[in-house]
């Protein structure tokens, strides 16, 4: 009997859509010419944009990196998972609350994304930050034998160990070191010997994930292209640098609110990636068979803020929280969304995509929003909720959005904050004392979900002396880190 061969036109329609995972660090929103930047300059991602969906309304799981991740990688909150800090975090000295025992890597019985991608045939490919290996939290430096435990399990919790076949560039590390430059990057997994003096990281990874993307082109694969950029240090390319410099000098009365030329440079080059990577799309014949996204893991970082939103990386604001999305692909609709998503739905929106089973005890706390994407149907507005018991841009707190009203609640001395988002999205005017029973009502939703969720709260020091005098500082300024430090 011979045996029937499906002829090229039919294996290209029976096979699944590729999925390409664009993740930034510290891309807030509004640092996009499609969002709200004039002083950025994104075509590639503005295309993207143009044939895709636009969300104005999407936040980050958390917002500092690791915690971020693991989010969007699970499809679980952080308060869930004990996964609050970027690893390994700050605990503060003498402080009024006292930091728990969180968690610093992301557990083997979890079934993260990649993996579920691998179940459905797919090659899965990192290229960029990590920030997801176990490593000694301030709480762990006393005990000689949890140290020795922890780095024993660094190489379990590799990409290659939680779902990716192939790693470039994820390991530990939180950012990319003094700079972005030849030969800075050879330390990265599977950099070495890669790139020139001429290039930068982002340039690099991009490489490495076009590489990936024509040895793999007869297979559906999922791209996940976390860069290290814009996080600091700012150093963009030289020459682009100048271009930036030069467009300050040409319009000094231009309303450039964001005009730092180092982080334009940057900006420039990771457009210039995306560029790359959807014109390798076309090359090889899968532009019009790939689903793009491409989001932030948290808000800005530094003193450039967004004109219409309060506060940047690491706070309870706007600022910390909104990202852009953009998703692109077939069947997606074209437009401008302002339904609140939230890192935790990409997980069950990607399997709904590509038409595998959803994993419910998995991605417990995220939705799938593709009847957003595709125009058909809708999705239940739902309240979203944030817990970072820890010390860093700001004290430990609590938040939710409910309804289109935020509560904030700081466990160093119980004050809450309120705002109604909708009339006043800068955050501008605190409601907390003259609204006393929305405050209550979001407060009781917020302290439910916390209960639900397990999360981990914030106790009172009973240590805390509150003179002045006493170290109260970061903890690697105290000399017990320093000292560690200096033995690596």
């Amino acid at each position: 009997m011979i045996g029937l061969v499906a002829s090229p036109v039919q294996a290209a329609e029976s096979r699944q859509p590729n999925v390409v995972f664009f993740l930034v660090d510290d891309l807030g929103s509004g640092e996009l010419a499609c969002y709200a930047s004039k002083f950025h300059e994104t075509p590639n991602i503005n295309a993207l944009a143009a044939r895709g969906m636009r969300f104005t309304h999407a936040y980050s799981g958390a917002t500092l990196c690791s915690p971020s991740r693991a989010a969007l990688l699970t499809g679980r909150s952080p308060a869930r998972l004990h996964l609050t800090d970027w690893i390994p975090g700050q605990k503060q000295l003498n402080r009024k609350t006292v930091t728990p025992d969180w968690q610093t890597h992301m557990d083997h019985e979890r079934i993260l994304l990649p993996e579920a991608m691998q179940e459905q045939g797919y090659a899965t490919g990192f290229f960029g930050k990590w920030h997801l290996i176990p490593r000694p939290r301030p709480l762990d430096l006393g005990n000689p034998q949890l140290l020795t435990k922890i780095a024993a399990m660094h190489p379990h919790h590799m990409p290659e160990k939680h779902g990716f076949d192939e790693n470039y560039g994820g390991d530990q590390s939180a950012n990319q070191g003094r700079n972005f430059f030849y030969p800075k990057y050879h330390k990265f997994p599977n950099l070495k010997g890669r790139g020139s003096k001429d290039e930068c990281l982002t340039d690099v990874l991009t490489t490495c994930a076009v590489d990936f993307m024509e040895r793999n082109k007869n297979e559906p694969f999922f791209l996940y292209l976390s860069y290290y950029t814009v996080h600091g240090p700012i150093t963009g390319k030289p020459d682009y640098v100048k271009k930036y410099e030069q467009k300050l000098a040409d319009n000094p009365a231009a309303d450039y609110y964001m005009n730092n030329t180092g982080k334009a440079a940057m900006i420039q080059s990771l457009d210039e990636s995306v560029g790359r990577v959807v014109a390798k799309l076309k090359e090889i014949d899968q532009l019009d068979n790939t689903l793009i996204i491409f989001t932030g893991d948290n808000g800005s970082q530094g003193d450039e803020f967004v004109p219409n939103f309060r506060g940047n990386k690491g706070t309870a604001y706007e600022g910390g929280t909104r990202v852009p999305l953009i998703v692109a692909g077939p069947s997606i609709q074209t437009g401008i969304c302002d339904v609140p998503t939230i890192g935790m739905d990409l997980y069950p929106t990607i399997l709904s995509y590509i038409k595998a089973p959803l994993k419910p005890k998995e991605h417990l706390d995220g939705v799938d929003i593709t009847s957003l994407l595709t125009g058909i149907g809708a999705i239940k507005v739902r309240p979203l909720y944030w817990h970072y018991p820890h010390y860093d841009e700001t004290t430990p707190y609590s938040s939710a959005i409910v309804d289109g009203w935020k509560v904030i609640r700081y466990a160093d001395d119980g004050k809450v904050e309120l705002y109604d988002l909708k009339n006043d999205p800068m955050e501008k005017k605190d409601l907390a004392e003259t609204n006393p029973e929305k405050r209550k009502s979001l407060l009781t939703n917020l302290d439910d979900r916390l209960t639900a969720v397990g999360a981990q709260l914030a106790q009172p020091n009973p240590d805390y002396d509150p003179d002045p005098n006493k170290y109260s500082g970061g903890i690697r300024g105290h000399k017990a880190w320093k000292a560690i430090r200096q033995k690596k």
